[in-house]
């Protein structure tokens, strides 16, 4: 769980997890400063604090870091500010355990209809539409969200992908997808409902239209590394790795 400021709702979202699903609950706080991490400690989370904030991004590498010293078979990000719903993580994690699959994808598009039915804003359903299906020409996918910030990961992508050589912040997650699918790893998606509320983090305009840019160049950086004309070492594993 990265967590900032999400005190007004992580005691809910913990509560709503199934337990049957989950050995371990980590909880990386970003620098909050609004009594989460005091929060964390009360309920049944391993709580790691940054004493200051990082980003989005660097917040994950931690959350994956301690997921890989607990020896995780699969590891689920889930928001802390409930904006998913935590009752499909054992959807998310059935294809990994299975061995079906390496990174699952809580899409809130694979259901027609289903974005907008939970209030997804027209502006960010148009963006998603674009940048995933640019994504998908890139990757040779056939996604449907490629911008959902609900994902499973499998040890062996985690322990595979150099994801610690991405961004610290919101554009780790659409170079990490660009990673597993330039890796090879399965990648697969479940439909996941997105809600749309007060408390729940939202990237704005101004912010999205960045966090854009930056998916569009981490798209042509890996068209440049296939190619040979710009190699770049987020998409290049140490040779310890492939062993």
């Amino acid at each position: 769980m990265p967590a900032r400021n999400a005190a007004r709702t992580l005691e809910r979202t913990v509560h709503a997890i199934p337990p049957e699903w989950v050995d371990e609950i980590v909880l990386v706080d970003d620098g909050s400063s609004d009594g989460t991490v005091e929060l964390a400690q009360r309920l049944p989370v391993r709580v790691i604090r940054h004493p200051h904030n990082a980003g989005y991004g660097a917040n994950q590498k931690t959350c994956y870091l301690e997921a890989l010293k607990l020896e995780a078979d699969a590891v689920v990000m889930l928001h802390p500010d409930g904006q998913y719903e935590p009752s499909l993580i054992g959807a998310m994690v059935q294809p990994i355990l299975a061995g079906e699959a390496d990174l699952v994808l809580g899409s809130r598009l694979l259901r027609p209809g289903m974005a907008r039915a939970n209030g997804m804003p027209l502006w960010k359903l148009v963006a998603n539409r674009v940048l995933t299906t640019f994504q998908n020409a890139v990757m040779g996918t056939d996604l449907t969200d490629a911008h959902t910030g609900y994902r499973a990961y499998s040890k062996r992508l985690l322990l595979t992908v150099p994801w610690l050589r991405n961004a610290l912040d919101f554009s780790f997650d659409a170079e990490l997808l660009y990673q597993a699918a330039h890796f090879g790893m399965r990648i697969t998606e479940v439909p996941a409902r997105g809600r749309y509320f007060a408390d729940a983090s939202s990237v704005g305009f101004r912010a999205g239209s960045v966090y854009g840019i930056k998916t569009v160049w981490a798209g042509i950086r890996l068209v440049l590394h296939r190619t040979g004309v710009l190699p770049c070492r987020k998409f290049t594993r140490d040779p310890v790795a492939q062993s």
